[in-house]
């Protein structure tokens, strides 16, 4: 990050701060990391403000329970800030006396001054330290909390699932947490505290500049004020050629962070599918894409580049002008003798203050595109988080808790596009009875596994469930969370909250032996495990937590009969007693369930077990008794010395 102004500011060195500072944030803008934004992004734009979501954040986590660390560190901020520019008006008045020593001919007062100036260059570089230090912990304690509070309301309540189905939800929250409110709290101290520094410093400086300028005589400068209103002409003119000549660059930012994350996801993609493009040969095609990808990327940062070097032009002059116009201009009054040499110092001094705090917007331009882009992000984050949590909320479903059965009361579903998946249903299951939900493809099976859990909120009607705290999910493709082995088992209770022979004896009942003494490795579980090895470690968790209820989506489909037979025997051994509800339509999981609920045509029918038909198509709901159910066996092979010959050798 780029620093605050010196304390001793060098006028000379201004253009080279000036071009520091371009060629700092260009290449933080090039080491910028995200995912494609949406057009979302671009709509939420015209809503907030940079400026507004900054106050929005900044009011949140000033009012939260951390407000006297925030006060406290910003005081702090604000201390050393005043610190410094009084450090900087003394060091002013050093170059003065210095140099007035040195055309007088003083060399007992410019011993003096020589004694006194380490103790200000002391002051100085302590003071630089500290508001740094100051200023770096004031941003890293918010940018914690804000990670604290998005993370949070991301993963709570299932928002984080129902923004996933909101059409323009802002993309890839996890990047916007993790990169977004680094960069933007950071800027945002950043910002505010050179803004500070730049309006106190104008205030301190202006009647300082006023007071040499009246030294000067009246024929030597034309303007009310002297050297005053030559600063503030000049800085007004640099500020408005740098805004009409740098505007362009926010947007220019802001593609190429697209255009980076683009690059980005495009790689990213490529290595999860590294096999399956293996497998298919197609890697030429995968480099056409990546190139393409890349060359967008060229494309902006050319742009950038070109809009960039016109301004380092500007940069450049400015500075070089601004260190030169007030000494050429109060020449005349000094080899007059009007004045003297360090008073022409402290003036030229002065001036390049003055002009410095106006110029602030042009010297942080770039950083002001950064900043604006990241606080849309997240502000575009905050709008998803509500739009989910209202999505939550606005659902007709009325979840009843601790009611100790399974029931729907006149249950309707609907797809997000509003097509009716159940309509008017009616079930109820018992404690310890076991249901099996069946229905052809995309008939709503798993919307009424998601609506029992309390996850779908498109729907009318009523559900009675179990406590949240009484049943135990099992989705397809279990979640493994990253970390040791024992955490992935004991999700989502802490990892400590079952020994490691339970844990092994539970792997071991599933078939993973192999893994009971690998429970403190760390890896990606969800990687190096095949999904029907996840599948297993899926009903490990339910022998360690042995919930009253279990709801399996799917929860056996990766493995083969014998190992889905082997598993679905736990619900009649050590799981026996608890109720379970699954879906799935193998033939060989009617066995280990008392009733089948079968959806047919959006409606829930009741039938006689034994004229059951076979699974018909998509749409409603039948109730039956398994064992009523047509036996599904096996077709017999044929007899192998009946085959010809030549199928004999295959």
């Amino acid at each position: 990050m780029p620093q605050l102004p010196r304390s001793r500011p060098n006028s000379a060195a201004f253009p080279l701060r000036a071009q520091a500072s371009l060629y700092r944030y260009s290449l933080s803008f090039s080491t910028l990391r995200g995912i494609p934004a949406l057009a979302s992004d671009r709509a939420d734009r015209s809503r907030h403000g940079a400026l507004r979501s900054t106050l929005h954040l900044a009011r949140s986590w000033y009012g939260s329970g951390e407000r006297r660390l925030a006060w406290g560190l910003t005081a702090l901020v604000i201390l050393c800030t005043l610190a410094q520019i009084a450090t900087a008006l003394g060091l002013n008045a050093w170059n003065g006396a210095f140099f007035s020593a040195l055309e007088r001919r003083d060399q007992s007062g410019l011993a003096w001054q020589a004694w006194l100036f380490p103790l200000l260059a002391l002051l100085t570089m302590a003071l630089a330290v500290a508001q740094l230090w100051a200023r770096q912990i004031l941003a890293l304690s918010w940018r914690r909390w804000l990670v604290e509070h998005l993370q949070g309301r991301w993963v709570r309540d299932g928002r984080n699932y129902h923004m996933a189905l909101l059409p323009e939800a802002a993309d890839n929250p996890d990047q916007r947490i993790s990169e977004n409110t680094r960069w933007a709290t950071a800027v945002s101290v950043e910002l505010g505290t050179s803004l500070f520094y730049a309006a106190v410093n104008l205030v301190t400086f202006v009647g300082l500049l006023w007071s040499l300028s009246t030294a000067i005589p009246p024929a030597g400068l034309a303007l009310p004020g002297g050297m005053l209103g030559i600063a503030l002409l000049y800085a007004a003119g640099g500020t408005l050629l740098t805004w009409l000549v740098g505007r362009p660059l926010i947007g220019i930012h802001i593609d190429r962070n697209q255009a980076e994350s683009e690059h980005r996801f495009a790689l990213i993609r490529q290595r999860e599918q590294a096999e399956a493009v293996a497998m298919l040969g197609g890697g030429a095609d995968e480099a056409r894409r990546l190139d393409q990808a890349f060359a967008r990327v060229v494309g902006v940062m050319q742009r950038m580049l070109r809009q960039e070097r016109q301004l380092m032009w500007i940069a450049s002059g400015y500075g070089m002008v601004a260190a030169t116009l007030p000494l050429l201009l109060a020449s005349p009054s000094y080899f007059a003798g009007a004045i003297g040499l360090g008073t022409l110092v402290q003036l030229g001094q002065a001036f390049a203050e003055v002009v410095r705090a106006l110029s602030w917007l042009q010297e942080h331009w770039p950083q002001v595109a950064d900043w604006r882009s990241h606080m849309e992000r997240l502000m575009a984050l905050e709008d998803s988080l509500e739009a989910a949590g209202r999505l939550a909320g606005k659902g007709g479903i009325a979840i009843e808790e601790d009611a100790g059965l399974l029931a729907l009361d006149a249950l309707t579903l609907r797809s997000p596009a509003g097509r009716v998946l159940l309509e008017e249903a009616e079930a109820e299951i018992r404690p310890g009875e076991r249901v099996l939900i069946q229905g052809g493809s995309g008939c709503g099976k798993s919307a009424l596994f998601r609506a029992a859990a309390g996850l779908w909120p498109w729907g009318e009607g009523r559900i009675r469930r179990p406590a949240r705290a009484e049943m135990l999910l099992l989705p397809q493709r279990p979640y493994l969370p990253l970390g040791p082995l024992r955490a992935a088992v004991c999700y989502p209770a802490p990892p400590d909250r079952f020994g490691d022979a339970a844990i092994a004896a539970a792997l071991t009942r599933c078939g993973l032996a192999g893994l009971a003494s690998r429970l403190d490795e760390a890896g990606r579980w969800d990687r190096s495990l095949s999904l029907g090895e996840q599948q297993r470690l899926g009903f490990a968790r339910l022998l360690l937590h042995r919930p009253r209820w279990a709801l399996l989506d799917e929860a056996t489909s990766a493995l083969d009969e014998i190992a889905e037979a082997g598993l679905m025997r736990l619900f009649e051994q050590e799981l026996a007693g608890v109720g379970l509800v699954s879906t799935g339509d193998r033939p060989g999981l009617l066995r280990w369930h008392d009733r089948v609920l079968r959806l047919e045509g959006g409606r829930l029918v009741g039938a006689s077990p034994a004229a059951l038909p076979p699974l018909p198509a998509p749409g409603r709901l039948r109730v039956a008794h398994a064992h009523a159910l047509p036996e599904q066996r096996p077709a017999p092979r044929p007899d192998r010395a009946a085959l010809p010959a030549r199928a004999q050798a295959l």
